[in-house]
C-alpha cells in the first residue's frame, strides 16, 4: 500500500494486474487506481491526474522496481502518439493480458462461463501489420515541453491526433503499423506541401487546404492514396497530386473535398485522379474490392486467422443457410458460402451491400444474398419465408455490441447454432448474458489482430439448449 501526500502522490505502489483501456491497476486505500503505461509487477511512484466514483487514474512519475514483463519501446513518439500504448510490454505479456480480459469479461460481465476456453491466438507480425492508416493535416501541431513557439519555422503538422486535443496533432515522422513505405508516401506529401506553401488545415476555424490523407495497401504491395482537401478549388490542390502520381505511378491515386465541420468520410464522394481507383486483396483465395470508403479488417492475415476460427467453431457440412449479420462487404458471409448450401448476408449500409454484391460476382460466388436494412427490423415472417431460417447465424457487430432488439431476436429465432465474432469482449459479454436464457456457451477462442494495443478480438460458439 502506498502513502499519499497533499499532491495526490503514492509511493511504491504495486501495480497489481492489467485493466481496461490497457492501464494497470493498483490498489491503495481500497481505491482502485488504473495506472497508464504501468505494466503488472512495477513497483512505482504514481500520481493520480484523474478522479472518478469508481477509480483514480494516474501517471507514473518513477519506477523502483520494473516489471519482468517491461521491455524497452521501440517507436519514437510512444508515450505521446496516444497509439500502441503497449510497446513497453513483451508480446507474450500482451497476450496474456488479452486473454485473461476476455475471460474476465465473461464472467464478470456476462457472468458465464464457457465450456472451453481456447488459448489466444498471436499475430503473425507485431509491427507493420495494418492495410490502412489514416493521417490529419492541422496548421497546429502538437509541441514538446522542450520546444518554444518562437523558434519554430511553423507548426504545421500531419500526423495523428493528440490524445485528448482534437484541435492539435502530432507530427509522425515514422510509423510501425503500416507498411514502412507508407512513411516515405506520407513524408513526401508532408514536405511537398511545406516546400510550396500549402496550407494545412485549421481544426478550430475551419480553414486551410489540406485535411486528411488516407492510406490503403494490400498483402501484393498495390497502394491506395487518398487525399481529402477542404477547398473546392482543384487549381490549388491539382499540382501536388501530380507529384504524388509522378512520384509514386503507377499507385491508384483519389481525392476528396470535404467542406464539412468534420472529417466523416462516409458522404463524401472520391474522384479518382489516376490509377484503377480501387485495390484487389485476397482473403481465402478469393478476391475482394478495396474502394476509398469500403470496410476491410485492417489487419488481413489475422483476419484469415479470426475467420478460420469462425468457420471451425460453426463447422459447416455444406447443408446449413447461414445468415451473416453486420456482413459490411461480405468477406464472411462469401468465405462462409463456399461451405454452406446459402449465406443470407444482411448489413444497414448499402455501399457495403453493393460491394457485397460485387464480391460474390467477381468470385463467382451464386449462393448468397444480402440484404441491406437494420438488423432490428429485417427478421419477420417474410424475411424467413424468403430465405429459410437459418442453421447457424454468424454476428459480427461494431465495439458497440449488438442491438438489445438484435438480441431479443435471435432468441426469438432460436437458431440452433451461433457464432459470435466480436472486437469488444465487454460489449459481447453483456449481449452473452441475454443470450444464456437460451444458449450455452460451449467455446470461447481470443484472436490478436492489433499487437502492442489493448485490443482484441473474440470468438465464441452458442448452442441452443
Amino acid at each position: 500500500m502506498g502513502r499519499r501526500n497533499k499532491q495526490r502522490n503514492f509511493e511504491r505502489v504495486e501495480l497489481l494486474a492489467g485493466g481496461g483501456e490497457g492501464h494497470a491497476i493498483a490498489k491503495v486505500n481500497g481505491k482502485v487506481i488504473f495506472v497508464k503505461y504501468g505494466a503488472p509487477g512495477d513497483v512505482v511512484d504514481i500520481k493520480v491526474v484523474g478522479r472518478k466514483k469508481r477509480f483514480d487514474l494516474a501517471n507514473i512519475t518513477e519506477i523502483h522496481e520494473a516489471s519482468k514483463d517491461r521491455t524497452e519501446p521501440f517507436c519514437q513518439h510512444y508515450g505521446t502518439c496516444g497509439g500502441c500504448k503497449w510497446q513497453h510490454l513483451d508480446y507474450a505479456a500482451q497476450l496474456r493480458l488479452k486473454d485473461q480480459w476476455t475471460r474476465d469479461c465473461m464472467q464478470r460481465i456476462g457472468k458465464i462461463e464457457p465450456q472451453e476456453y481456447i488459448d489466444i491466438l498471436p499475430a503473425a507480425s507485431t509491427e507493420f501489420y495494418r492495410n490502412k492508416m489514416e493521417y490529419t493535416f492541422s496548421n497546429k501541431r502538437w509541441l514538446y515541453e522542450d520546444e518554444n513557439l518562437e523558434d519554430l519555422d511553423h507548426t504545421n503538422a500531419l500526423g495523428f491526433h493528440a490524445p485528448g486535443r482534437f484541435d492539435k496533432v502530432l507530427a509522425i515522422e515514422k510509423c510501425w503499423l503500416q507498411h514502412d513505405h507508407g512513411n516515405k508516401i506520407r513524408n513526401f506529401v508532408r514536405d511537398y506541401a511545406l516546400e510550396h506553401g500549402l496550407s494545412f488545415y485549421d481544426l478550430k476555424e475551419h480553414t486551410g487546404l489540406l485535411r486528411n490523407l488516407m492510406l490503403r495497401n494490400t498483402r501484393n504491395g498495390d497502394w491506395m492514396i487518398n487525399l481529402i482537401v477542404a477547398e473546392d478549388d482543384p487549381y490549388s490542390f491539382m499540382p501536388l497530386l501530380e507529384a504524388i502520381k509522378n512520384e509514386f505511378d503507377p499507385y491508384t491515386l483519389n481525392y476528396s473535398i470535404n467542406t464539412k465541420l468534420n472529417d466523416s468520410i462516409y458522404d463524401l464522394d472520391f474522384i479518382n485522379y489516376s490509377g484503377s481507383g480501387f485495390l484487389w486483396e485476397t482473403l481465402f483465395d478469393l478476391e475482394f474490392e478495396i474502394h476509398p470508403k469500403s470496410f476491410f479488417q485492417t489487419n488481413t492475415v489475422q483476419a484469415e486467422k479470426l475467420y478460420q476460427v469462425g468457420l471451425d467453431f460453426a463447422e459447416l457440412k455444406g447443408t446449413e443457410v447461414v445468415y451473416d449479420l453486420y456482413c459490411g462487404t461480405g468477406t464472411i458471409s462469401l468465405v462462409a458460402a463456399r461451405k454452406a448450401k446459402k449465406v443470407i448476408g444482411v448489413e444497414i449500409i448499402q455501399e457495403a451491400i453493393d460491394s457485397a454484391n460485387s464480391n460474390a460476382k467477381h468470385n463467382k460466388i451464386d449462393n448468397s444474398v444480402f440484404v441491406c436494412g437494420d438488423m432490428k427490423d429485417v427478421f419477420h415472417d417474410e424475411f424467413y419465408n424468403q430465405h429459410g431460417a437459418p442453421d447457424i447465424i454468424i454476428t459480427d457487430p461494431p465495439r458497440s455490441g449488438m442491438h438489445p432488439k438484435v438480441v431479443q431476436q435471435l432468441l426469438s429465432i432460436a437458431c440452433p447454432k451461433i457464432v459470435y465474432i466480436s472486437c469488444n469482449p465487454a460489449t459481447q459479454a453483456r449481449d452473452l448474458e441475454v443470450l444464456s436464457e437460451k444458449y450455452d456457451v460451449l467455446k470461447s477462442q481470443a484472436v490478436d489482430m492489433f499487437p502492442h494495443t489493448h485490443h482484441v478480438e473474440n470468438v465464441t460458439l452458442l448452442k441452443l439448449r
